[in-house]
């Protein structure tokens, strides 16, 4: 009672009056939680009714509606179609496909290569990144074969956009979705529990849990508008407070952010945040977002990026908006190919690709490599030194100390394995971030059994021990009846 207690009274004091990630951030805990007992009145997951003035309606002339950009995608799936597929992840509350659109030299192929995504309109009163999303992949197409960076990431990355989670927020010119839900305070939160019962969960927060369970990616961002500022985990802290909450990777974050910050036109620049960057939860705590959700249960590395101060600005404004940003997008894609160190894990018996897992020494997080190729793909900083370490249930540990420089290394991994058999419980790539909530406890549990020849040796002794026992309860009967006999009269 009195944590809660105290938690109400640090959010009261914490309420911010920023209005970005983006819009008010409003609500306080409690009310998050009676969010779940369908209290329509708070701000924070269910919100406010927003009505429709004269200028909101005036400003949304210009921009593509839900069928314009349904349009766009299919068209760009046809004029590019050597480089991209289109596919869509689910749909929205009222039926409209959440359309995505992949860019690879191979497209729809499983490739032992790193998968990025960008996702726009997470809220629907924010439509710049929806606009950018889709110059981008028109841009990549117009450019792969003549700018380097470019093809660098059409030929060794898989790169997938998905314009608008929120088509129908979108239609309404509101934040949240059709049932007026804040889709960025939708999923599961590590510190408390919210959000964990499915039967609530919104269909557009459904479709991108499912998307990650059947793609790893490894960096991703989310487009907003009212702000200019990078923002990177954790979003949310574990006592309820502003202040900032670094999660393992925070130099990693940070080192993303920065690429993110230092690429565009004049986000570096903020007096409100050095460098154009910010931590989450020291901007203003929220709980139940995408950002970290991403990195906790998938493996995956994501930003929150405001790209425009203004909301939902006047059409006109778009295409300096892309040339401010243009950059920036392109290199934080690059970043999954540009830094860290990448490979494979091998068993030595067979040669075949391990999905085993690493870790770097003094970082309290796992990436697993893939199934189909044992490849990873692990983040980090440049310009230091790491201890990584390849990890496999069956198999003998490795690690090697690695001095990454300024461009990302590679590092494959020879196996070799145990004389004994590890049995083990797997669990998806992430951090044991110490959560409070069940969903917050992470990493792979191990356990070990003995060898399949030490069974056999103890069955062999069980079973003699039996037959031994039972031959003394004969011998034993057979003398007893002996001497009832010699009692016996003639």
């Amino acid at each position: 009672m009195k944590l809660l207690v105290g938690v109400l009274f640090s959010f009261f004091l914490a309420l911010p009056s920023a209005v970005a990630r983006g819009g008010e951030r409003g609500g306080t805990l409690s009310e998050y939680e009676n969010d779940r007992s369908n209290v329509a009145t708070t701000k924070a997951r269910v919100l406010l009714e927003d009505e429709k003035s004269p200028n909101k309606i005036a400003r949304a002339r210009g921009y593509m509606t839900n069928s314009d950009l349904e349009k766009a995608v299919k068209d760009f799936g046809r004029r590019c179609s050597n480089i991209s597929r289109i596919y869509s992840i689910g749909e929205s509350v009222n039926g409209v496909p959440l359309w995505v659109i992949e860019i690879s030299d191979k497209p729809g192929e499983e490739e032992g290569e790193p998968a990025f995504k960008y996702i726009g309109n997470v809220h629907g009163d924010e439509p710049v990144g929806r606009e950018l999303l889709i110059r981008l992949a028109n841009w990549i197409c117009d450019n792969h074969l003549k700018d380097p960076l470019v093809r660098s990431i059409v030929e060794n990355s898989h790169l997938h956009i998905l314009p608008s989670i929120n088509p129908d927020g979108f239609a309404l010119q509101r934040r949240g979705n059709a049932k007026n839900i804040d889709l960025n305070r939708d999923f599961p939160d590590q510190f408390f529990p919210l959000n964990d019962d499915i039967h609530t969960r919104q269909p557009e927060t459904a479709a991108v849990m499912k998307w990650l369970s059947e793609i790893r990616f490894t960096g991703s961002a989310t487009l907003h508008g009212g702000a200019l500022v990078a923002n990177y985990p954790w979003d949310g802290t574990s006592d309820g407070r502003k202040h900032y909450y670094s999660c393992p990777d925070d130099d990693t974050f940070r080192f993303l952010a920065s690429t993110y910050s230092q690429s565009h036109r004049n986000m570096s620049l903020s007096t409100e945040f050095p460098g154009g960057i910010t931590n989450g939860a020291f901007w203003y705590p929220i709980y139940g977002a995408m950002q970290d959700w991403n990195y906790i249960h998938a493996g995956c590395f994501e930003l929150t990026l405001e790209v425009s101060d203004d909301k939902w600005p006047m059409i006109d404004e778009i295409p300096t908006l892309w040339e401010h940003n243009k950059m920036s997008l392109l290199n934080l894609a690059a970043s999954v190919l540009k830094t860290g160190v990448h490979g494979r894990i091998f068993a030595s018996d067979s040669g075949t690709p391990l999905p085993g897992f690493i870790t770097i020494k003094g970082i309290n997080y796992t990436v697993n490599a893939g199934r189909a190729f044992g490849d990873y793909h692990r983040l980090l900083v440049p310009g230091e030194r790491y201890e990584v370490m390849a990890t496999m249930p069956g198999y003998k540990s490795k690690m090697t100390t690695i001095s990454l420089g300024e461009t990302a290394m590679t590092v494959d991994f020879i196996l070799d394995p145990e004389t004994t058999t590890k049995r083990y419980l797997w669990r998806t790539s992430g951090c044991n971030c110490g959560g409070s909530s069940s969903s917050s406890k992470f990493g792979f549990e191990m356990f070990w059994t003995l060898h399949f020849e030490v069974y056999v040796v103890i069955i062999i002794l069980l079973f003699w021990f039996l037959i031994r026992r039972r031959l003394k309860s004969n011998l034993s009967n057979d003398k007893q009846h002996a001497a009832r006999s010699s009692l016996l009269p003639a």
